[in-house]
């Protein structure tokens, strides 16, 4: 479970910032909306607003980025660039590694693991333990030097075997340390996922469905949202040339020829229920997903598989623009399996951006769930929960109406717009 993660330096984000789902000690849904351990009170997860271009795809942006540099950083050759980009407005971090840590819970045990890092090598990387309150250091790399403690066997002998730009934590990883493979197993469950680009997470979906056990999950949670059919058909047929258009260039054809030998076509048919003149059912037809369904319901349906995914595995799924071609209700409806005991026993986590401000009113979430992004005047962007907010020196209470005030710009994080009026009468030449 994600206690907290943190970002510095990197895209819009200057100084060091913090998302914490560490649970307040307001009263609000406390019974489906915390995580409560021996050791802390945790949040099932964060929304997250903020203007266009405030920062709010950034932190995302923030959090995939460490996952991809803890999975990949080993697989990478010794020239791999590491695809990072600073805070590119100031002269102080233009040139600056980037920050990154995340603080974590797996079997009871505290793991504070972070890095310091530029397009080209790692600067340092860290990695403490805290089995009670004090935590202790298991590894400590500051430039050319990584210092083992007597806590992490699994590390020894391997600061020689890391590259400039691999992360010694993969690297322990490869040498089956106990530790380090609970770690990137943990990470390996932190999926970061994009409301808008979503045709590629279709394939959990596919796999979900074909699995006995997992299908009726799937197919119940479609009905229960009247999607408009009654039962999905998937086929898998092996790539065949022929089916490529007849005006493709030759050159493009047999580079797919090449690429896609052995792949396979999947077709995903919806069910749908055939009437008669006297409105009795007369049998089914298919329609193509793709083609003859929604978007929304094309994007639920391939996000539906990490979704239920995370929601088995226990982990932490990060959606930018979750709510990208949804009705706002299936997007309240996706939220409410997290922030449930009964769809989410295993306590998985939902950090999401959203420009759904019907979610303050009818999500059902904590003032310190609702997270703000806001850049400063110099391009900075900064985050800022609902329970931090002071208005006047006083907390925003909780029967406020919160959709109502952030659309009038009481909380910040929002657009200003200018005299529109104005730039008509110049854009018609009156």
């Amino acid at each position: 479970m994600l206690i907290e993660f943190s970002v510095g330096n990197y895209l819009s984000f200057k100084s060091k910032t913090t998302l914490s789902l560490i649970a307040t000690s307001i009263k609000e849904h406390v019974d489906t909306n915390i995580i409560s351990t021996e050791r802390f009170d945790l949040l099932r997860g964060a929304v997250v607003y903020g203007a266009n271009a405030s920062g709010k795809s950034n932190l995302i942006k923030a959090m995939s980025t460490m996952r991809r540099l803890v999975l990949q950083s080993f697989e990478q050759s010794s020239a791999d660039e590491l695809d990072i980009v600073p805070f590119l407005l100031n002269t102080a971090t233009e040139h600056s590694p980037s920050y990154f840590e995340a603080v974590f819970l797996i079997d009871g045990i505290r793991y504070r693991y972070g890095f310091e890092v530029d397009d080209h090598r790692i600067h340092s990387e860290w990695l403490f333990e805290a089995k009670k309150q004090s935590e202790k250091p298991l590894f400590l790399r500051e430039n050319e030097g990584i210092e083992v403690m007597k806590g992490f066997p699994e590390g020894k002998d391997l600061e020689e075997r890391t590259r400039d730009n691999a992360l010694f934590l993969a690297v322990a990883d490869q040498f089956n340390g106990r530790i380090s493979k609970m770690i990137m197993k943990w990470f390996n469950n932190f999926i970061a996922i994009s409301g808008l680009k979503h045709e590629g997470y279709k394939g959990v979906t596919f796999e979900m469905l074909e699995n006995s056990q997992t299908r009726n999950t799937l197919l119940d949670f479609y009905k229960k949202l009247d999607l408009g059919f009654e039962d999905i058909s998937i086929s898998k047929k092996p790539f065949d040339p022929k089916e490529l258009p007849g005006d493709m260039p030759e050159t493009l054809v047999k580079q797919l020829v090449t690429d896609l030998e052995g792949a396979f076509r999947i077709d995903i048919k919806t069910i749908h229920r055939k009437y008669d003149s006297k409105d009795m059912v007369a049998g089914q037809v298919e329609f193509d997903m793709r083609s003859q369904e929604s978007s929304g319901t094309n994007k639920l349906f391939n996000i539906s598989g990490p979704v239920f995914d995370v929601l088995n595995d226990g982990g932490l799924l990060v959606v930018d623009e979750l709510d990208a071609n949804l009705h706002p209700i299936l997007t309240l409806a996706i939220t409410k399996l997290f922030n449930s005991r009964e769809f989410n026993p295993k306590n998985a986590q939902l950090i999401f951006a959203t420009h759904d401000t019907n979610l303050l009113n009818y999500g059902n979430y904590r003032r310190d769930q609702i997270y703000f992004v806001e850049k400063d005047k110099f391009g900075a962007s900064g985050i800022y929960s609902l329970v931090e907010y002071k208005e006047e020196g006083k907390t925003i209470r909780k029967d406020r109406s919160f959709e109502k005030d952030y659309i009038e710009g009481r909380y910040g994080a929002i657009p200003f717009i200018g005299n529109l009026s104005k730039s008509d009468r110049e854009w018609q030449g009156r």
